[in-house]
């Protein structure tokens, strides 16, 4: 049974512990097709902080585009993130941003390949 530690070191905290659980499910081929597919799509936290950044001062939502939430993109872009108080709180809360976009990418190629 693989381990997600050995197939996607990269992770850590609430993330590998995520993932670890959807590998209890799968065997070695099935894991190995997940890992490198969800390598591909997820999001990186410091990533997430980078375009938070780059948000709060030049285009306020970038951020939320990059997670796949358009609509609040759109929003925080129309109200300078939300008088900036959104991008603010974005860039504090940028891990839970990525975690919340990676979980559903995890539910979704746990789905699609089958367990």
């Amino acid at each position: 049974m693989a381990k997600a530690i050995e197939l996607l070191p990269e992770l850590d905290g609430r993330e590998l512990a995520y993932v670890d659980s959807i590998f209890i499910q799968m065997d070695d081929d099935h894991a190995k097709i997940f890992a490198n597919a969800y390598r591909a799509q997820r999001k990186n936290p410091q990533d997430v902080l980078i375009f938070a950044i780059v948000g709060l001062v030049l285009l306020p939502g970038l951020q939320r585009f990059l997670v796949n939430q358009i609509g609040l993109g759109i929003l925080y872009f129309f109200t300078l993130g939300l008088c900036f108080i959104g991008s603010i709180i974005d860039l504090v809360n940028h891990k839970d941003l990525a975690f919340e976009f990676n979980r559903k990418v995890a539910d979704q190629l746990s789905a699609n390949i089958g367990n």
